[in-house]
């Protein structure tokens, strides 16, 4: 299993929160589940972190059977349109986006 995941590395605009929460599972979520491929997705809020420790306010992982299945992902018109949404999601964060593939161990 492949694993791709996405880290929101920064802050969300101070009160601002609970209107990311909602762009996130209303717009993005639903595009999420339509890549192709796709066996599981999480989509990960933020409690707690330690002290020191860089903010994730938002982490998204998605399962994928092998390379291939991924990369048809990643090449799928609903990616495109979500990097568009996502976009519109940045408005209410300051920060970077960085994404990791893993494999996962089955």
């Amino acid at each position: 299993m492949i694993v791709r995941q996405a880290f929101f590395e920064g802050t969300i605009h101070a009160g601002r929160e609970a209107e990311f929460r909602r762009f996130v599972e209303d717009r993005l979520v639903p595009m999420w589940r339509r890549f192709p491929g796709v066996r599981d997705l999480r989509v990960l809020f933020a409690l707690e972190r330690d002290e020191g420790a860089p903010p994730f306010p938002l982490a998204l992982a998605m399962t994928f059977d092998d390379r291939a299945a991924l990369q048809e992902a990643l090449a799928a018109p609903v990616r495109f349109e979500s990097r568009a949404v996502t976009a519109e999601l940045m408005q209410m964060f300051d920060g970077h986006i960085h994404h990791h593939v893993f494999e996962a161990l089955g």
